[in-house]
């Protein structure tokens, strides 16, 4: 009876997991402490393209995560985004090797990423440092290859 009660906790806790990494969620970790935001996902050309223009507002805990196929030097700009965002940019671990705080809506100047960036979470500005986000991070989501993933799912 105590081994099926046992394999029954390791199933619900598996499962929990499991159900805990979802494409709308995002986990963030460092030694700052941790951190849940709901996203929505770019991982097309239009949906980067677009990103989050033209919004005047967005929830605390809410943010857009941009998928590319394969890590690449990206920069960002903030033409036709109404809000202040910060930029954390992740290579294929979901590693957070860069963060721009505070991009100034609607500037045209052009925010580098650097190289082998295959991720970047837009949050609003000022959030990372309100935080303690920092560089080394690691970010929990589906879209990262659990081969590669730092933490995966």
């Amino acid at each position: 009876m105590r081994h099926v009660l046992g394999a029954l906790a390791a199933i619900f806790i598996a499962g929990a997991a499991q159900a805990a990494c979802v494409e709308d969620r995002l986990e963030l970790r460092g030694d700052w402490g941790m951190a849940r935001f709901r996203v929505e996902v770019a991982d097309d050309v239009q949906e980067r393209a677009t990103g989050l223009m033209y919004r005047e507002s967005m929830p605390s805990q809410a943010g857009m995560l941009f998928v590319y196929e394969r890590p690449q030097s990206v920069a960002f700009w903030m033409e036709n985004t109404l809000i202040p965002l910060d930029m954390i940019f992740a290579d294929e671990t979901g590693t957070v090797t860069r963060i721009h705080e505070n991009a100034i809506p609607r500037d045209r100047t052009p925010i580098p990423g650097g190289d082998n960036i295959q991720f970047v979470l837009e949050i609003n500005g000022g959030m990372a440092e309100t935080l303690g986000i920092t560089v080394g991070s690691q970010i929990q989501h589906p879209a990262i290859d659990p081969d590669l993933a730092a933490w995966a799912c």
